[in-house]
């Protein structure tokens, strides 16, 4: 099943926490703070502006990001779980 994002949406799949600390603790699953950073998988067609046009996106396809702790809609397809948030939910771009 594919999902097309409306608007200025973006459908991010969050990346994997963290297993242990810097210190080298492993952490159980309870413990584990959902991560914050995620990989944009589709992107809408843009916010509407005023005249009609559509604005373009500050983030691509592949990007890796950081959004807000309560960004989104969480929504599960095939088993497999994903966010979708409105571009102003994200933070940064991880470049490198």
């Amino acid at each position: 099943m594919a999902i097309k994002p409306l608007g200025d949406k973006i459908l991010v799949k969050r990346l994997e926490a963290e297993e242990k600390t810097a210190g080298g603790i492993v952490l159980p699953d309870t413990a584990k703070e959902k991560p914050k950073e995620g990989r944009v998988i589709a992107l809408g067609d843009g916010k509407l502006l005023d005249d009609g046009k559509r604005a373009a996106f500050q983030v691509k396809k592949n990007d890796r990001i950081i959004f807000s702790s309560f960004a989104g809609t969480e929504i599960k397809v095939d088993g497999e779980e994903y966010l979708l948030m409105s571009e102003d939910d994200v933070l940064a771009v991880i470049e490198g």
